[in-house]
């Protein structure tokens, strides 16, 4: 499975010149842990996430609300995103397989990664989406590529589909190289799908 089958197309952002609050805002707001932060050029210049908003934020000593509010704590306080996100985003690409991202993240310690293409964020995927492809069954996983290649071959059931621990292997007239090639698409792009055997051959 290709990061492109998983990942979330629209992409919400802020710029490094944003408020901590706003960009707080947007993470609340669309119920996401992290956004892609561009510069005024319009280049990709880093990641913020809900722990870089919460930098400087929460005070240490559980008596701290009772403190009166002075001017040297108040400057502290970060008070731009530029001052709080983690530069040099790390990224990964449409095509990327997904345990190469999920491992990504498990080595930076990141919970989502923005999808880049010449530049470009064309996506965000999270560890959110990719555990939520590991939570569908083999019976549910068989009855989605099944539909779809039922649908591509007009109604007509011209294939049989089965799926086990997330390897679907489709049996049936495979001969034609162009058909095999859409099959194999189609049955990749249902998510939760590891890898496709068409026949006694692949995987694709």
């Amino acid at each position: 499975m290709r990061v492109k089958d998983i990942m979330t197309r629209h992409v919400y952002t802020v710029h490094a010149t944003d408020t901590v609050e706003h960009a707080a805002a947007v993470l609340a707001e669309h119920q996401i842990t992290a956004a892609p932060v561009y510069d005024a050029g319009g280049e990709l210049v880093g990641m913020v996430s809900e722990g870089d908003l919460l930098w400087h934020r929460v005070p240490l000593d559980p008596t701290a609300h009772l403190w009166p509010v002075t001017g040297r704590v108040d400057e502290d306080r970060p008070r731009s995103v530029v001052q709080v996100m983690s530069r040099g985003p790390v990224s990964t690409w449409p095509e990327a397989d997904v345990a190469d991202a999920a491992q990504l993240m498990l080595d930076r310690d990141l919970r989502s990664l923005p999808v880049v293409v010449d530049g470009d964020v064309v996506g965000i995927v999270s560890r959110r989406d990719i555990l939520r492809t590991m939570v569908r069954t083999d019976d549910v996983l068989c009855r989605d590529v099944q539909y779809r290649l039922d649908e591509y071959a007009g109604g007509e059931p011209r294939w049989t589909v089965t799926v086990e621990d997330g390897v679907a292997t489709v049996k049936g007239p495979l001969d034609d190289p162009t058909e095999r090639d859409v099959i194999a698409v189609l049955a990749r792009t249902v998510a939760g799908v590891s890898a496709v055997y068409l026949g006694g051959a692949g995987p694709y």
